[in-house]
């Protein structure tokens, strides 16, 4: 018999164009699936809990998925799983879950980082932006606060994207310096597409002096992408947490 569970895991996305299944190239989601479906010698379709775009990595996703796991425990399956996926995607846990639970839905917040590099690295190039003029962070965080202030964030979203509204509640937005690289953690229920990195990029021109705190807050307002700065690139992007009510565990774990 079938149960849902939440599927808790991480990717590098470098190799991949994002999680969700495209004509145009190898997604996270495909190779999920046919791992699962063959593992479980049945067909299994697997829902995360957001879309990550091309090179955008992940510490921690979430996805739900129907599957009956006979005759396998639940660590046997994920020490299965893993040794089936590619190096580049590995799963830490699954959880068993009301059978209306979604890991889209229900969740309450999302968690991203995005990674800046000032000086070069060999080991960080793939993995986070590199910027080659000096920032102000502290103006930085001061136009990341104003963000509390608004919940419609139509000028850092995406164009023609499908969503029915682009409001978003955000509860923190910061800069952080960790022993070699500057991490933006932003918290939200939910974004829009291409949100973040725009954000990071009008950030940047906060940073630069280009543009200043009341402008950045301007930029929100006028609820235009065409005023917000450019997107940042994919690879310093990363998914870190989800969140979601207790209740839709099955025995509240």
């Amino acid at each position: 018999m079938k149960q849902r569970y939440f599927i808790y895991f991480s990717y590098d996305g470098a190799n991949y164009v994002g999680w969700q299944m495209q004509p145009n190239g190898l997604s996270v989601q495909e190779v999920m699936q046919k791992a699962f479906s063959t593992v479980l010698r049945n067909k299994i379709e697997i829902v995360a809990a957001g879309r990550t775009d091309a090179g955008v990595h992940a510490k921690c996703m979430v996805a739900h998925v129907d599957m009956d796991i006979y005759p396998f425990s639940l660590s046997d399956l994920i020490r299965k799983m893993n040794s089936f996926l590619p190096d580049d995607i590995a799963i830490s846990k699954i959880k068993a879950v009301k059978p209306d639970a979604h890991a889209r839905f229900d969740a309450v917040s999302r968690r991203y980082e995005y990674h800046l590099i000032t000086d070069k690295n060999v080991f960080l190039n793939e993995y986070a932006m590199r910027v080659f003029h000096p920032l102000d962070f502290e103006a930085m965080n001061r136009a990341a606060e104003t963000l509390f202030d608004y919940t419609d964030f139509t000028s850092f979203s995406k164009l023609h994207t499908d969503v029915k509204t682009n409001n978003c509640k955000i509860m923190h937005a910061r800069w952080t310096f960790d022993s070699e690289k500057w991490i933006f953690t932003i918290e939200s229920d939910r974004f829009l597409r291409n949100m973040i990195r725009a954000i990071v990029g009008t950030l940047l021109e906060v940073g630069r002096g280009k543009m200043s705190v009341d402008e950045f807050r301007q930029v929100i307002e006028a609820k235009n992408r065409c005023k917000a700065g450019t997107s940042v690139p994919g690879k310093g992007l990363y998914m870190v947490n989800v969140e979601y009510p207790d209740e839709i565990f099955e025995n509240n774990h």
